[in-house]
């Protein structure tokens, strides 16, 4: 019977073996989920024990706002600048918008930095009556770079902040909203890329931001106070250039930027195809500042942009700038225009000096530099004396040949030392070495009536008396290979009468270089293009 009851057992199929295994794989799964869920409720108690998830007394006053889309005005929040909270200090509550610098909560507090571009004032939440524990730990978390929108009372605080620009009150925060949420890792940090550049300090801290990681990431770049402040002096620039010639009888006019011949000559420029033929990028308005002159306006000029297919991955070339040029209509002698142009510049010196001054201070704070000198009136200064001078130095150059770069600086250091002045004007250009429509010297063939300015040893200006016959003018672009067909509405406009003219051709981004004694030009250039570089 024994043997007929082992012989009725029925063994176990594979099938009910695999139920048993999955049976016993749920039951451990359970038994964990139930031991995940009893952590996380003693967890929760311990949390309300702790006062984290009690009731959130600041509820609707913190959090992340809606998408802005003009839903709303809320026309009752005022909005006051960091610049201007001095004569709001005691005073009722008032809107700020600006970038979370940086926030650190300790304990019951957090300290939030809030920058408006160059502005900084110092914000604070303390846990209170009015104040949750919850809203405190939400703007200890709120992300570097960040755009936000509170509102406070600017309270006077005992000794000074000096890590901010508003060092004699803070902020009390009574409402905070995150408007825009900056990414949590960034390419760089602000306070890297603000750091001095005393490369000489042993004791400063070594972090440094390269040029290329900070055009790379060139949005945040543009937020450090010195960039702020380049770009604020540059804008000054076009607007002293503007008013300066504006107040001496010019008019400001627009050239066309694409051409049908190069306009200085040479192969470097831009080919872009303009339907079924080809045409190019201008290399300068020449061409369309001496038609304006035949046209009788007299006095113009123009800001815009300007193109050069040069291969020159150098401290001062760009293959895209801003163009400021002049020209103008004298009666005998080109040293009419020139004299003019060289005010124009001592005159623009004055501005930037008196009218931006803080620009200046706090690019310095970042980039050391000595003071930009000038003389009233403008130095000048022949080309061969300035041959002279360099010889005089042991420096060889031919009387024909054309200043190299280092010789450019060499002459710049050798006037700042006998004269005292970063800028000067160097006169008499030789002629083999000036575009087509430059006038020769009339006493010596060898020479024209052409002019370079100056900055700190380096060329910011080339200018000319332009050839006004148009019989001459043929003449002469023949000699430089030029295709007279392509030029010849240019050329035409001169047979219609033309008064005597010069002019000149000024970089924007190579004049705000040197006047703040940068050592590079993309420093200069919002979103630089080189022969390297064609984005962001």
């Amino acid at each position: 019977m024994v043997a007929d009851n082992e012989d009725s057992v029925t063994p176990p199929t594979e099938g009910k073996s695999t139920s048993t295994k999955a049976a016993k794989k749920q039951a451990k799964e359970a038994l964990k989920a139930a031991k995940k869920a009893e952590y996380k409720a003693a967890a929760g108690q311990a949390a309300n024990n702790a006062g984290d998830n009690s009731e959130d007394s600041s509820k609707g006053r913190y959090g992340i706002a809606e998408v802005i889309m003009s839903k709303d005005k809320y026309e009752d929040r005022h909005f006051v600048a960091i610049a201007n909270l001095g004569q709001y200090t005691g005073k009722s509550a008032i809107w700020l918008r600006g970038r979370v610098h940086t926030s650190r909560a300790k304990g019951k507090q957090c300290f939030l930095i809030l920058r408006q571009q160059s502005s900084t004032v110092q914000c604070i939440l303390s846990v209170g009556d009015d104040t949750s524990k919850q809203m405190v730990k939400f703007a200890g978390n709120i992300h570097k770079e960040s755009i936000v929108d509170i509102q406070a009372k600017a309270v006077a605080v005992p000794s000074k902040i000096e890590s901010c620009t508003e060092q004699n009150l803070e902020l009390a925060i009574q409402q905070l909203f995150v408007v825009s949420q900056a990414k949590a890792q960034l390419p760089l940090q602000i306070e890297d890329a603000s750091r001095p550049d005393n490369l000489d300090d042993t004791d400063a801290l070594n972090t440094r931001v390269n040029q290329d990681t900070r055009l790379d990431n060139r949005v945040l770049d543009l937020r450090t106070p010195a960039n702020q402040a380049i770009f604020r002096l540059e804008a000054g620039v076009c607007r002293l250039f503007r008013d300066i010639l504006t107040e001496k009888g010019f008019t400001e006019i627009h050239t066309p930027k694409i051409i049908s011949a190069a306009s200085e000559g040479g192969a470097n420029v831009f080919t872009v195809s303009y339907f079924k033929d080809s045409a190019y990028l201008a290399q300068s308005p020449q061409l369309y500042k001496q038609m304006a002159i035949a046209a009788d306006f007299d006095k113009v000029f123009t800001v815009g942009a300007v193109f050069r297919a040069e291969d020159s991955n150098t401290h001062r070339h760009l293959t895209e700038f801003v163009g400021l040029d002049l020209e103008m209509a004298f009666k005998y002698h080109y040293h009419e225009v020139l004299h003019t142009i060289g005010d124009t510049f001592t005159a623009m010196f004055k501005g930037l000096r008196d009218l931006y001054a803080l620009e200046i201070e706090a690019v310095r704070q970042q980039f050391n530099v000595e003071p930009f000198k000038f003389l009233e009136p403008s130095l000048v200064l022949k080309f061969s004396d300035g041959v002279a001078m360099l010889r005089e130095a042991g420096i060889e150059t031919g009387d024909e040949e054309d200043l190299s770069t280092p010789n450019e600086k060499m002459l710049g250091r050798l006037v700042k030392a006998k004269y005292d002045t970063d800028f000067y004007i160097l006169d008499k250009f030789p002629l083999a070495i000036r575009p087509f429509y430059t006038m020769p010297d009339p006493n010596n063939p060898v020479y024209s009536n052409s002019y370079d300015m100056f900055m700190r040893g380096e060329e910011i200006l080339s200018g000319a008396q332009r050839i006004h016959d148009a019989e001459f003018l043929t003449e002469r672009a023949k000699h430089h290979g030029i295709d007279i067909n392509k030029i010849a509405a240019y050329i035409e406009s001169f047979r219609f009468g033309c008064p005597p003219h010069a002019g000149g051709g000024i970089g924007l981004e190579r004049v705000v270089m040197l006047y703040l004694g940068l050592d590079n030009i993309r420093k200069t250039s919002m979103f630089p293009r080189d022969p390297k570089r064609l984005t962001p």
